[in-house]
């Protein structure tokens, strides 16, 4: 028979070795040497420094301190929210986040400093929301319910959050840590703003749970004297464990009153080691006997000036003397500095990996989801309305062709402004000019007569019109001259019969207008002419004919151009705007990171936004389709169920992009700059407004790599040329948002995953 190998004989001696102290399975928290930096390039500065902490399973242990000493941080750690620079952690008998941990999950009851709740929900379905994620069934959620209204004398279960008092909302919060018994509780300052006789209940309430060992309690709080309750205190400071007792043997301890004049003595005795004091500390030093043993002379951090904190005492400065001392004791004569091996992890089977969903988890999200939208029915109804209001903007306002431009007429044929210009049909017309006018007249442009062309083109200068049209006195028997005699034409003739235009072309898309309604009059005219004349009309016109359109039609309308990529980009960066926007909500109130605290993965909140808010999506995405097929009557020669896939499709595209944005950004604001900053690129690069052949070579290039680049092209064909998926233009464009779907996803998942302090 095999002996024990090498690593189980190491684990035998190190056990051995601790006889005299817990090992990390008996301990509910334990934190060895940690160390954690916290704060920006340009002012870093040390939190937790040095920190040997241990929390026995079934006690209560409150970490005390003043505000910024490390405190809200430490906890962040222990329920895997941070991550530590160097040290470890361990928690139920393992490190956060590893598996079968349950860390974060639901053997952690977590209860922030803010309130994180949704104040859309009542306090019942608060409760709902936390039992079902921690695997409750209702029947044990409406009993626990019972109890914690009446225990925390909570207002009626059917009450709003956000329509309580701050007390109140503290109490659902504690309440929501509560629910499901969970054998480690951190309560972060939960008795902040509760009154005496209700903070005196909960401590009893804490007692009374930890008292058969199921429970542990690690609680923080500003009242240091409401402490004496716990079985183990640990005093921070700058970062620093000052002491890790009982309450009550502090007191006797450092012969004190209360436990705020022990924390008083500690910071005092901290501060020993400076090397200039101020008269007050020197004073308060003197009177302070220090018990044997507690300060520990090895621990030592950098040089800084050192505070005893307002909350407790007055402020006092003291500067340093090289070394400041932590005063907790040295644990190192009693516990081995050497790491205990990890315990072999379980087999895990190749399904448990494939588990990436939790059912109650999925349940509990998209009901959550779901109860948000229909409390904020208004703000749902401008989210699935907007799409709408924005085709309807784009249909009415880009692409049509410009009415009731004013043009500056000189028509040198009549006695302005005694004889008026009137319509004289017939190849003999003395006012062939007046009928050129017209014609022109019929394309809805203002025709303003001036008897001078330096009035004329004097109007054009000022803006009042957008361009001169002159006529030669000739210009009717000009014209009848140059038709009749051909090759033989007098250059006098020629130029009576030309028509001068000065154009304003300041403006691209108005100068283009004007200049094929000057050219269409002109054939129309001439038609017209020819006609009375006995002559082919096929003489006026330009000798191109054109066949019937492959595609398209004669007079080409932008509308249709952009249209594709118009609707496309509204329905991407409205599920931006509405994803980073619900995410980043639930971030700033404090309500994501509960969540996953509380066991809710990365990939289970993103999948859960991805349902709820396909349904809004499919809305949208109808609607802006009917009013611009249904009601404008824009091309559509393909199918329109593709043409709907393919839009869908994009805005699945815009969500993950939203998550991408929500994950990379710390508030509202710099998710505005980031989905505005790419918004301008995208509409410019990917040939929504001008077509890519038209850009700068290296800018076509950049242009092929967008994401909806290659969609509005597909979409257009669609459209347009009614192809379907057996073209390659079209296919490729399915295949290139779903490449960017992938890449949007997994960027979002891995700064979920990745993205601790």
């Amino acid at each position: 028979m095999e002996g024990p190998s090498d690593l189980e004989l190491k684990r035998r001696q190190l056990k051995n070795q601790m006889s005299t102290v817990q090992t990390r399975k008996q301990n509910a928290v334990c934190v060895r040497r940690a160390f954690k930096k916290y704060g920006t390039k340009s002012s870093p500065y040390i939190i937790l420094d040095g920190l040997n902490m241990t929390v026995p399973k079934g006690t209560i242990y409150g970490l005390l301190g003043s505000s910024g000493c490390g405190k809200t941080t430490l906890l962040n750690c222990i329920v895997g929210r941070k991550r530590l620079n160097a040290g470890e952690i361990w928690v139920l008998g393992g490190t956060p986040g590893s598996r079968g941990s349950g860390v974060p999950g639901p053997r952690i009851g977590y209860m922030p400093q803010e309130v994180a709740l949704y104040g859309e929900f009542t306090i019942r379905e608060t409760l709902k929301y936390f039992g079902w994620i921690a695997g409750m069934k209702n029947k044990a959620i409406e009993e626990k319910l019972s109890f914690l209204v009446e225990f925390l004398m909570m207002p009626d279960a059917d009450r709003q959050v956000k329509n309580l008092s701050g007390g109140q909302q503290r109490r659902v919060s504690l309440a929501a840590a509560l629910v499901h018994e969970p054998e480690l509780l951190i309560l972060d300052e939960p008795t902040v703003g509760v009154d005496p006789l209700l903070r005196a209940n909960i401590w009893n309430h804490l007692v009374q749970i930890t008292k058969n060992g199921s429970t542990t309690v690690i609680i923080t709080t500003h009242y240091i004297d409401e402490t004496r309750q716990a079985h183990l205190i640990g005093l921070l400071r700058g970062g620093y464990l000052l002491a890790e007792e009982s309450p009550s043997r502090l007191i006797t301890q450092f012969n004190a009153q209360s436990l705020e004049d022990v924390f008083l003595k500690l910071s005092v005795i901290q501060n020993m080691g400076k090397r200039r004091r101020s008269s007050i500390a020197q004073g308060v030093a003197e009177t302070i006997t220090v018990p044997t043993g507690v300060v520990n002379e090895a621990a030592t951090i950098d040089d800084e000036v050192c505070e005893i904190s307002g909350e407790f005492g007055d402020n006092i400065s003291i500067a340093s003397r090289g070394r400041r001392v932590s005063i907790s004791p040295d644990t190192t004569d009693i516990i081995t500095p050497m790491e205990i091996p990890p315990d072999e992890e379980p087999p895990v089977k190749c399904s448990e990996y494939l588990k990436i969903l939790k059912t109650n988890h999925m349940k509990a999200l998209i009901w959550k989801n779901y109860l948000w939208m229909w409390r904020n029915i208004p703000v749902m109804a401008f989210i699935i309305g907007l799409p709408v209001l924005q085709t309807i903007l784009f249909c009415l306002t880009v692409g049509h062709k410009p009415l009731g431009l004013n043009v500056a007429v000189v028509n040198n044929e009549i006695d302005f402004p005694d004889e008026k210009c009137e319509l004289t049909p017939g190849c003999n017309s003395t006012r062939l000019s007046c009928n050129y006018l017209h014609f022109l007249q019929n394309r809805s442009i203002n025709l303003l007569y001036y008897g001078t062309t330096e009035e004329a083109i004097h109007t054009v200068e000022k803006g009042a019109a957008w361009a001169t049209v002159e006529i030669p006195a000739n210009f009717s028997e000009s014209l009848r001259n140059r038709i009749i005699r051909g090759r033989s034409v007098d250059e006098w003739d020629l130029d009576g019969s030309t028509v001068l235009v000065y154009q304003d072309k300041s403006n691209e898309n108005i100068g283009t207008f004007l200049q094929r309604d000057f050219y269409y009059s002109l054939q129309s005219f001439f038609e017209d002419f020819a006609i009375s004349c006995n002559y082919d009309p096929k003489v006026g016109r330009v000798p191109i004919r054109y066949e019937k359109f492959i595609y398209g039609e004669d007079s080409p309308d932008f509308t249709n151009f952009a249209a594709p990529g118009v609707l496309l980009t509204i329905i991407f960066f409205l599920a931006v705007a509405l994803t980073s926007g619900s995410i980043l909500l639930e971030r700033n109130e404090g309500i994501l990171e509960r969540s996953l605290v509380n066991g809710i993965t990365g990939t289970e909140l993103l999948c859960s936004h991805l349902i709820t808010q396909f349904t809004v999506m499919v809305f949208q995405t109808i609607l802006a389709l009917f009013v611009a097929f249904g009601i404008f009557e824009l091309d559509q020669n393909g199918n329109i169920f593709l043409v709907a896939f393919l839009t869908i499709l994009t805005g699945f595209c815009g969500m993950f992009f939203g998550f991408v944005v929500a994950c990379c950004c710390e508030n509202e604001r710099s998710a505005t700059y980031m989905a505005m900053g790419s918004f301008l690129p995208i509409v410019m690069l990917c040939g929504i407004i001008w077509p890519i052949e038209g850009m700068y070579p290296i800018l076509k290039i950049v242009s092929f790599v967008l994401p909806l680049t290659k969609s509005t092209e597909s979409l257009r064909c669609i459209l347009a040329k009614g192809w379907d998926l057996t073209s390659a233009t079209v296919y490729e464009g399915f295949i290139a948002t779903l490449i960017w779907i992938m890449i949007f996803l997994t960027i979002s998942i891995l700064a979920l995953k990745f993205k601790k302090g």
